[in-house]
Order: structure tokens, then sequence, then C-alpha cells
């Protein structure tokens, strides 16, 4: 059984987890394979990104816009759409694995399951099909997952505006009494 975790705690892992990419994308890094694995929380319940190995610089020194990162890469249940169909992409893949993290941590479920093969997986991802957001979702919330795994990377928002749309929910939330969310 998982561990059920109330609405403020959920808000608070993402938020970590959004201000590390925000980070890691203001130093001109992607990281390239974000998933719930690739998250831990610490014993202060802080998130950490872990697991660089795919990451990539995404803009050269001296260049007045983002060379785009080629190769696909990362997990098939997270990876952009852009990942898979395009031949080059920049770091907005992480903006789209974030919101599916964010669905996951939200439902407790995995985006696709197990027994789905990875071919019927990139079919879904490639037709613009995601995960069903649960009609009890926050509105606020279903939004930032909305925005974020956009199929087209350009309407995605930068991380840092994920930031403060998720610090927007955390002022207006009022800590629960009754544990509604889990987190694997």
């Amino acid at each position: 059984m998982k561990k059920k975790l109330p609405l403020d705690t959920i808000i608070q892992l993402a938020l970590d987890v959004a201000k590390g990419l925000s980070y890691i994308h203001s130093n001109k890094i992607a990281h390239r394979d974000v998933k719930t694995e690739n998250l831990l929380v610490d014993k202060t319940g802080r998130v950490k990104i872990i697991d660089f190995g795919l990451s990539s610089e995404f803009y050269s020194l001296g260049l007045d816009y983002p060379p785009m990162m080629v190769g696909t890469s990362g997990t098939m249940g997270y990876m952009a759409p852009e990942v898979l169909s395009d031949p080059s992409y920049d770091h907005k893949c992480d903006v789209y694995s974030f919101a599916i993290c964010l669905w996951e941590m939200y439902t407790c479920l995995d985006p696709y399951p197990e027994h789905i093969s990875q071919s019927k997986i990139s079919h879904q991802i490639y037709k613009d099909r995601r995960p069903e957001i649960p009609k009890c979702c926050p509105t606020a919330l279903s939004d930032i997952m909305e925005k974020c795994w956009d199929v087209k990377p350009q309407n995605r928002p930068e991380m840092k505006e994920v930031v403060h749309m998720l610090e927007a929910i955390q002022t207006s939330t009022k800590p629960r009494k009754h544990h509604i969310f889990c987190f694997a």
C-alpha cells in the first residue's frame, strides 16, 4: 500500500522538483530523464533530483539561440513527444516529464501500465494522449499538468513559471487533515 499524503505535501514535493529543474535550466542544462524514480526524498522531506547521466548542455557559449539536443533519451512513459518524433529538441522535454511526474504523485498510478508495450506507449505519446486527470484534482494543479505536457514545446511554461504557479497554490491551500494523495 502506498502512503497517503495531503495535498500540501504533494505541492511541496512538486515545488522542490520544479525549483530543482528551474535551477538546472538556468544553468543551461537539461536533465532528459526526469521521472519519479529519479526523485529522492531526503530525511527532511525535501526532494533531490538524481541521475544526471543523460543530462545535456543546451546553450553553447557564444550562441544567441538554444541549440537543440539530439537522440532519443529518457524513459518512455515520461518522454516528451518531440523526443520521439523530432530529430532535435530542447529543455522543454523536462517540463513535459515534470507534468507526468506531477500526475503520478497526485494519482499514485504509473503513467502507463506495465503490461503496455513500449511501442504502444510511444504511439499514445505521439498521438497526444495523456494520462487522465481525475475529476477531483484541484483545477490549479490540473492546469499545471495540462500546460506542462502540451504537445508543442513552445507552449509549455518555463520551470521558473511553474515554480510561481505552485507557490500560488501553496499559499492558497490550507493543510488538510485527511490524506487523499499518495507518493510511491
